[in-house]
């Protein structure tokens, strides 16, 4: 198992906080992706959304997700 992280407007597209996904061995963010409805895994995979696998911020390439990980989804952001 693997906890998906939505924050910010990403929780309001995926509908809810967090999601749990049943991983059984090391899994790419691609393949974690195609495990999510379409239209959440397109806006997941767009290039200013970061990401943070167990609390630290890592590039979408080459990304590997394993069994007890977390990989939190984070939105862009602006302040002013």
């Amino acid at each position: 198992m693997a906890r998906l992280l939505f924050l910010g407007r990403l929780e309001d597209i995926a509908g809810v906080p967090e999601l749990v996904i049943p991983l059984t061995e090391p899994t790419s963010l691609g393949d974690v992706l195609t495990m999510l409805p379409p239209f959440v895994a397109e806006a997941l995979a767009g290039p200013k959304i970061k990401l943070a696998l167990n609390g630290a911020l890592v590039a979408a390439g080459g990304l590997v997700v394993g069994a007890g990980d977390e990989l939190a989804f984070l939105p862009p952001v602006s302040g002013g």
